[in-house]
């Protein structure tokens, strides 16, 4: 109980406030404000950031649909590139006494670049997905912080009146000059 009409006590050093005091007590009065700060972003903020997620969801399911599709043609590619290599290995078959060194390097050569265009497009795809991942997280961080503070300005000019506003800069500029005195 005296820690409360200490709380008074202390108020009545502010002679421009009258009846109505702030409490200056930055350990009681920052966990309240933190607490209605953050029920406000995430009442308003709830919404908003389900609509982004769920766009940017839908932007990536599309990215990953077109990367499956490229996918496809490679695989494609490689189906034409299998045939291919069965009609080489046809023909080397015919030619065999005449060139079997020059059509199995031909062979390797058809091999190798097939799996190096399946690699490069599978690598592609996947970074394609990493990028468009982050590219997503920023967005969202970045219109999460941009609607908490606009909400928060919204908030604090629609709270701070200009008769609050002068009383607080007075008792501001008193408690400066307190602090003044003291040092001098």
């Amino acid at each position: 109980m005296k820690n409360v009409t200490d709380s008074f006590v202390f108020l009545g050093h502010w002679p421009s406030a009258g009846s109505f005091g702030f409490n200056t007590d930055i350990l009681a009065t920052n966990p309240i404000n933190l607490s209605v700060v953050l029920g406000v972003l995430i009442f308003f903020g709830r919404g908003v950031l389900s609509d982004l997620l769920d766009n940017r969801k839908q932007k990536i399911l599309n990215t990953i649909r077109n990367s499956e599709e490229l996918r496809e043609g490679a695989i494609e590619q490689l189906e034409k590139a299998q045939a291919r290599l069965r009609k080489v290995e046809m023909e080397a078959d015919q030619f065999r006494v005449n060139g079997y060194s020059e059509i199995e390097r031909e062979k390797l050569n058809l091999i190798n670049s097939t799996y190096k265009t399946l690699e490069q497009l599978e690598n592609y795809k996947n970074e394609t997905i990493h990028f468009e991942q982050q590219r997503a997280i920023n967005q969202v961080r970045q219109r999460v912080f941009q609607q908490a503070l606009q909400g928060a300005l919204e908030i604090l000019n629609s709270c701070l009146t200009n008769e609050l506003h002068l009383r607080t800069i007075s008792a501001n500029i008193g408690m400066f000059g307190a602090m003044k005195e003291i040092t001098d």
